[in-house]
Parts: structure tokens; sequence; C-alpha cells
């Protein structure tokens, strides 16, 4: 059991404040119970700055650092509840932006691994310390340009995709079993909406889902 104060929270921080959160969750349609659990125990507010803590369970979007952002609890929510809605029991998920790590802890707790790739080298080791911090260690990470996906560790059962590309990097495509799932937002700012693809034994099914927001996909490395 982890017992440090920091991460159980206390005020804004704290398990109540978490309940509202999960109740607010329930108002805007996530249904999976098993994702809801996994959010309330997870503390959202380690992920960010002590000076935003107070406002980790707010649903929006915080600034991480890097012109990155922790995504919005109900993105993090929809996003899982989709990936998992039609094979709940993934064994390999791939994570195409690390990030602060809020939405690994997530997956982690719900798929056999995850395999997580960051492009900027100081919000991943971050994003390891929490994760360590909260014992969670199914998980592999890569620094490299998410656009490659991470061949090494192909197929995956899942892959879900933390920043928007104007078009779907076709080594995703090819890194996805037969029978998987991508969750990829897709299009420029203010015109990105949010895709499930599903590769069949004839294709790659494509579902228009919603509109969202997320920040850009980029190519290359930053250490």
């Amino acid at each position: 059991m982890i017992t440090n104060p920091r991460i159980q929270g206390i005020g804004m921080t704290s398990r109540r404040t978490r309940e509202r959160m999960i109740n607010r969750l329930l108002e805007q349609g996530i249904t999976e119970h098993k994702i809801l659990d996994v959010m309330r125990d997870t503390p959202r507010h380690i992920f960010v700055d002590d000076a935003l803590a107070s406002r980790a369970y707010e649903d929006t979007a915080l600034p991480i650092g890097h012109n990155q952002t922790i995504s919005q609890p109900y993105i993090v929510a929809k996003m899982t509840e989709l990936l998992l809605q039609e094979k709940p029991n993934m064994g390999k998920v791939l994570e195409i932006g690390t990030g602060c790590g809020y939405q690994t802890a997530i997956l982690a707790q719900l798929v056999g691994h995850v395999y997580s790739v960051e492009r900027i080298l100081p919000l991943q080791k971050k994003a390891i310390q929490h994760l360590q911090d909260l014992r969670i260690r199914n998980i592999s990470f890569q620094h490299s340009d998410g656009g490659w996906g991470w061949s090494k560790n192909a197929p995956y059962d899942g892959i879900l995709v933390s920043a928007a590309p104007t078009e779907i990097p076709e080594a995703l495509l090819e890194q996805l079993a037969v029978g998987g799932v991508m969750l990829i937002p897709v299009g420029r700012a203010g015109q990105q909406e949010l895709r499930r693809i599903t590769h069949t034994d004839s294709g790659y099914q494509v579902e228009v889902l919603e509109p969202v927001s997320f920040v850009p996909f980029l190519s290359g490395g930053v250490s």
C-alpha cells in the first residue's frame, strides 16, 4: 500500500475531490466501471506541477511544460473506453505520447503491457518517476519520434495516440494487429476529429467519433 501523503492527497487533491470527478464522468456518459475505478484510485495531481495540483480534478487540460498538456479527465476516460470497448482484455498496447504519464498510468492498470513512446526526453523522465512512485511496472518506454511507432514489439492489440497528426502515420497502421484497435485524433487545430480504426482481415475500418482538441503531432526527438 502506498502511504506517501503527496500521493494520497489532501483538500483539493483528496479522494473526496476525485469522487466528484468520477461522478462528473458518469454524468458525461462514461459507463465502464473498471476505468472509473482506476481513475478514482490514480492521483492525477502528482502528474502536474504543484502550483496546479488544486486544479488536477477539474475537467480541463492543464499545461505540463514544453507546450504540452495533460488531457482533461473526460478525454482520458473516453479514449480508454473506446479503445477497450470491443477487446477489454488487451495484451499489448502502444501509446504514442507519454507526456506526463497520466494516460499511461490508466492504461497500464487495464491492459497487459504498455509500450510508451515520447519525443521530449525531459517529459519522459518525469513520467517514469511518477509511474515508479505509483509502483506501476508493466510499462516500457522509448524516447523516439512517435510517427515511427515501436516496430520491435509489434503487432499491438491496441494503439492510443495523444497528439493529432494531419494524416495517420502509415507505420502505426502497419504495427496494429489484425483485430486490433487504434484511437487517434486527426486534423489541424480547430478541425480535429477523434477516429477509431479497426484492423480487419480485409483492411482498416475507420469510424469518426467526435470533435476533439489535441496538441499537434510533431516529428523528431527533443533531448
